[in-house]
């Protein structure tokens, strides 16, 4: 397949979608986009990137007088003495300018073969920085899957990577973008170097760099907003959103960012994942360095959400994302469609967009995960692992319950100012879609947790005082600090998009349960009518109970029923609508007698405690009942197997495209829609699934899952 060629320079894998320049409209738009990106102050101040020219330039001095240091302390000759050198580079939202005030610079630092990373870039450098009056908030990683040291130079937040390369001098010329660069470097100097590499070739890819970097700029402010930027939470992190965005300028090279912004949506809400984003064919280079390859590598096969990076070695940069920030950013990206197509109507605005998402408001049950140390110190070392760890409850909780019940983290921490060394993380909850509550085991994540935990208490660095406890809380009783002003708000919010969209949920949801209860209603009564003769006064009597009870009444009278999530849960955002709650609603409360476990040993009654009105606000994840799972130790196998290469048949006015690596071999792609003439629905597509769903090996007995073995 041919990529687009435009001045000379190919860009994509396909053909473009539309070649349309920019109307009128288009241009207002953009004006006024531009301008709301000043005026939330997403620009820095020109005195401010002087500083960070200044800063960096600080760097550089330093780590060439650290580089002579060592050079002068391993005895090398004068030739090479004189010649030592190293080189900083930039990467991230800085090289990608789009940085905005107070951001950190993602900066690399390239030495030589003789300046190692263990004793001379965390030994003497670390050393060198610690002494410095101008560095300040120090703080080494260097068992981080790419070790960096984090400090403030001159109040400017700085990120510095290492990478080895195998020679004796750096060029003060050094091209890092060639794939030679990677010859005989070690693994993590490999995944140091993939910044600046990634970020430069996502720069040549892009038709026009300066729409690039304004439309980035809105969609990590929008991300940001509706709280899906966050990598390490299994959302997207910046680089991923780059990617995503520069998909988008290769698909309208002529398209000015108030159409880019609309059509990122419009694109990535009809993207069938796992298809991966690819910005250019992927190369598999001549250094035998492993790519993402799904056909070869197992682990690859089970990625959600692939986008993938540019430079060689091509590496799927969003493997964190699990089913349920998936399903999360799928609404996110649906429901900016709809605000985008409503705009174009002059029926919203960019505020509409940019709304922040009310993660306290979208659920009734969450998780509360509290950690604390005994110093500021130990605090943000606690939090660095812990926050890397975080992702694996959820992806355990999806596991372990098939993926019935549905996580939803908040990508940030809350801090109670009168608990200085705490600090809190937030998970929403809620039953999958189609799982009726009533016929839903009860959740017993409690193992889940405590398995967890263990994990977490792991930690190489742990120093007592150094804790961490999980508990089930209502939205009622969430603490105050998690609010604006830490003062808790009096009713949900009102006059949003998303508060209208819950109250047209709730007008529709009510008038389809009206609609039900009446078509009950009558065929019961026509039943009873055709049984001449059997209408006892008894009968007569539950008819006429029919007649009068209400919706209400008739679910407080079941015995088994599902109780659907109330309008605020999240209809006008990220949570599904139409997702049940996490809970059954029984008549008959587990909390009685002023016992704490909620597990209720009935075992006709499906109850689980995340639901309980009368239950106690807060508890322990001890005493949460939730359905058993294995242990991360019991083997699983993936059944069935994998075929990448899938037959697609679409009705398109493209041609479907492939992404093929450097020998020719093809990543089918599903034909992607020409959006701006055909409806906005899925193409009939033909093919395998190309994943087939994991199963256990050990089949759970579900009808034991309420009992906890201990550890």
């Amino acid at each position: 397949m041919a990529s687009v060629q435009q001045n000379g320079q190919r860009y994509g894998i396909t053909e473009p979608i539309s070649l349309g320049g920019p109307t009128e409209l288009d241009v207002v738009k953009t004006r006024e986009l531009e301008k709301y990106l000043q005026d939330v102050g997403l620009y820095e101040s020109k005195e401010e990137a002087v500083r960070r020219e200044e800063v960096l330039g600080r760097l550089d001095q330093i780590v060439k007088t650290w580089i002579k240091t060592i050079s002068r302390g391993k005895g090398l000759n004068d030739q090479l003495l004189h010649e030592a050198n190293a080189e900083i580079f930039t990467f991230g939202s800085y090289r990608l300018g789009v940085h905005g005030p107070g951001a950190d610079i993602d900066t690399l630092c390239v030495g030589p073969r003789h300046a190692t990373r263990e004793g001379d870039f965390f030994g003497e450098l670390q050393r060198m920085l610690s002494e410095m009056p101008e560095v300040t908030e120090l703080h080494p990683v260097p068992d981080a899957h790419v070790p960096l040291m984090g400090f403030k130079l001159n109040g400017v937040s700085i990120d510095l990577l290492y990478a080895q390369l195998p020679l004796w001098v750096i060029p003060k010329d050094l091209d890092i973008s060639q794939d030679s660069i990677l010859q005989n470097a070690d693994e993590q100097t490999v995944r140091s170097l993939n910044g600046c590499r990634v970020t430069d070739q996502i720069l040549r890819l892009v038709p026009n760099i300066e729409n690039f970097r304004t439309t980035l700029r809105c969609m990590r402010f929008w991300a940001k907003r509706r709280g899906v930027y966050s990598n390490v939470s299994g959302f997207l992190g910046g680089i991923n959103w780059a990617l995503l965005v520069a998909r988008i300028c290769q698909l309208y090279p002529n398209a000015l960012p108030n159409m880019l912004a609309s059509r990122f949506f419009r694109v990535y809400t009809q993207w069938r994942w796992p298809n991966p984003v690819l910005l250019c064919s992927m190369d598999e280079g001549s250094l035998g360095l492993q790519v993402w390859d799904p056909r070869r590598n197992p682990k690859d096969r089970l990625h959600m959400m692939p986008i993938i990076t540019p430079a060689y070695p091509c590496m799927n940069s969003s493997y964190n994302v699990s089913a349920s920030t998936l399903r999360i950013m799928t609404g996110e990206f649906q429901r900016g469609k709809d605000i985008c197509e409503a705009m174009e109507a002059n029926k919203a605005d960019w505020d509409t967009l940019f709304e922040p998402f009310a993660f306290f408001e979208a659920y009734k049950n969450y998780l509360q995960i509290d950690i604390s140390a005994a110093n500021v110190d130990d605090l943000r070392k606690w939090k660095g692992w812990v926050e890397s760890r975080l992702r694996q409850l959820t992806l355990k909780i999806e596991r372990h319950t098939y993926d019935m019940l549905q996580c939803h983290p908040h990508p940030h921490d809350f801090q109670d100012a009168s608990r200085p060394l705490h600090c809190s993380y937030f998970m929403g909850l809620q039953r999958k879609q189609g799982v009726p509550a009533a016929e839903g085991e009860p959740f017993d994540i409690r193992r889940t947790v405590e398995e967890f935990k263990h994990t977490v208490n792991g930690y190489m660095l742990w120093i007592p005082g150094m804790e961490i406890s999980v508990s089930h809380i209502k939205r009622r009783s969430l603490p105050s600090f998690v609010f604006p002003g830490g003062v808790r708000p009096s009713h949900a919010s009102k006059g949003t998009w998303d508060s209208k969209r819950r109250a047209e949920h709730r007008v529709s949801s009510t008038a389809s349960a009206a609609t039900t209860t009446t078509a009950t209603t009558t065929t019961n009564e026509a039943s009873s009518e055709s049984k001449a003769g059997s209408n006892s006064p008894g009968d007569e009597k539950k008819r006429k109970r029919g007649d009068d009870e209400t919706l209400a009444d008739q679910l407080r009278n079941s015995k088994h029923v599902a109780v659907p999530v109330p309008a605020e849960n999240g209809e006008g955002g990220s949570p599904d609508p139409s997702v049940g709650s996490i809970c059954s609603s029984p008549m008959k409360d587990s909390y009685t007698n002023g016992k704490s476990d909620p597990i209720n040993t009935d075992p006709q009654e499906n109850v689980v405690v995340f639901n309980k009105e009368d239950a106690p606000e807060s508890h322990p994840i001890e005493k949460i009942a939730t359905p058993q799972a294995p242990t991360s130790e019991e083997t699983e196998e993936l059944e069935g197997s994998f075929d990448f290469g899938n037959q697609v048949t679409a009705t398109a006015t493209i041609p479907p495209f492939e992404a093929t690596t450097s020998n020719g071999s093809p990543f089918s792609n599903e034909a992607l829609e020409e959006l701006e003439v055909l409806p906005m629905r899925q193409p009939e597509v033909t093919h395998r699934a190309p994943v087939q769903q994991r199963k256990p090996i050990i089949k759970l007995n579900f009808t034991s899952l309420g009992k906890t073995n201990g550890k």
